[in-house]
């Protein structure tokens, strides 16, 4: 019997663990597919090959990942040559590990190298030379080294070495976020599921606030749910309370939460390498009618550029719809750039596409469907001292947007201790022998 599987089906979103009863995120599929989407793009491309150092763009052709700990390092290289197997330079023990436990491609692909580790083994040992040559070589044994070849990042000294060979070298991080861009139905499922794991830590986020609480407390407590769900890098937990809300610092600090407080909070961590980011806004104790106020305009805002996106639209439709600049009191849209935007997220925190008023207006993008972005909206207080800050994530589909963060965010939700003034508080719903503790709730 001929086994059936229907490509489109990942079933029991949110479960991570592989069973034999019925077809979840399928790993061999997902590897294949990306591989041969590279190869598809390279085959309409004038390229012969791709030099990758980006820890995305390797793991995105070869399907291998050492730690994230390796992101910075640019030690690990991928050659990826029109219409063959990748090779695939990697510190020594992990390549030995690739041939024993990788056997999506032959153990040829995978081979011990050495880099200058940014510089700190000394440019006239020659490190960057020898990696150019052996490049070059696999290149000429290909016939490929006369043709246009695409780099992605690239230190000056490794740059130089490939030039000195001979090497046309041209701008491959663009063919590479292209080529990424439409996601399979993995890449999705993945997605979903980091998402659906910052939904529970925003829940015991709510549980937890409350007036005293510090924001560096709040990441840690973040950090240690993604963490115990699975999370393999949380990459940063941007915690902004009170006054520092506006205008947006992007980083924590250790302020403490005062009654009334707004919070917003970004959650940018990753699953299987497809990663979040994900704001919510939580006021801690109470709420004011101006805290109200602004997070109800940057809701409408978010929907606005949301109900814009479906198959065939243009990212300057998306972009018309955020708030202007000049809306959010900033001079220009340089000033105000990142506060309400719009960015493709896969294996990559910014991926194509990126929209803003910035740029997309006079240089629009059609939007396809299977692309997976986050929205983002900000809007102050009138008096400026607050903010709210929203961000959702969406999948293309053929009917629209699919929100796929789902922690409640239509109004601003109030985290913490309630106060009752002891007038409003309507005693005729509570039983008369309920515990006073139990009705402040």
């Amino acid at each position: 019997m001929t086994a059936q599987v229907n490509a489109a089906a990942v079933a029991s979103p949110g479960a991570s663990m592989g069973v034999d009863w019925e077809t979840r995120v399928d790993f061999d599929r997902l590897r294949t597919e990306r591989y041969r989407r590279v190869q598809d793009e390279l085959a309409k491309s004038d390229l012969g090959a791709l030099i990758l150092f980006d820890m995305n763009n390797i793991r995105y052709t070869t399907a291998t990942h050492i730690g994230n700990w390796a992101r910075d390092k640019l030690f690990r290289c991928a050659l990826i040559m029109r219409g063959r197997d990748p090779v695939m330079w990697d510190i020594g023990s992990a390549a030995r590990q690739h041939k024993m436990h990788a056997p999506w491609f032959g153990e040829d692909t995978w081979r011990a190298g050495v880099s200058s580790w940014r510089g700190a083994i000394p440019e006239t040992v020659g490190i960057e030379r020898g990696n150019a040559k052996k490049i070059a070589d696999l290149l000429r044994d290909n016939g490929l080294a006369g043709e246009p070849i695409g780099v992605d990042i690239v230190e000056i000294p490794v740059l130089r070495a490939l030039e000195a060979e001979g090497l046309h070298i041209v701008n491959g991080q663009q063919f590479m976020v292209w080529t990424r861009r439409i996601k399979t139905v993995d890449e999705i499922a993945l997605l979903d599921h980091a998402a659906g794991m910052v939904d529970a830590a925003y829940d015991e986020l709510y549980r937890a606030l409350h007036v005293g609480m510090k924001e560096n407390e709040t990441v840690a407590l973040v950090n240690r749910v993604l963490y115990e769900l699975g999370s393999e890098e949380v990459e940063a937990v941007n915690a902004i309370s009170g006054e520092r809300c506006s205008p947006h610092p992007h980083v924590f600090s250790d302020r403490m939460m005062r009654p009334g407080d707004t919070a917003y909070f970004d959650i940018i961590h990753s699953y299987m390498g497809y990663r979040t980011c994900y704001y919510r806004t939580l006021n801690v104790g109470s709420a004011n009618s101006a805290q109200r106020d602004a997070y109800t305009r940057a809701r409408e805002a978010i929907d606005a550029a949301i109900a814009e996106v479906r198959p065939g639209a243009s990212s300057a439709d998306i972009a018309r719809a955020f708030p202007s600049a000049t809306d959010l009191g900033y001079a220009n849209e340089e000033e105000a750039f990142g506060l309400q935007y719009c960015h493709g997220i896969g294996l990559g925190l910014w991926e194509y596409p990126l929209i803003s008023r910035y740029h997309s207006l006079e240089h629009p993008v059609e939007i396809e469907e299977s692309m997976v972005f986050a929205l983002e909206t900000y809007w102050h207080t009138a008096d400026g001292a607050s903010a709210a800050r929203i961000e959702e994530e969406v999948v293309v589909t053929a009917d629209g947007a699919r929100v796929i963060t789902r922690f409640p965010a239509d109004e601003l939700l109030v985290a913490g201790t309630r106060y009752w003034n002891g007038v409003s508080f309507n005693t005729s719903t509570v039983p008369a022998d309920a515990p006073l503790a139990s009705t402040s709730q």
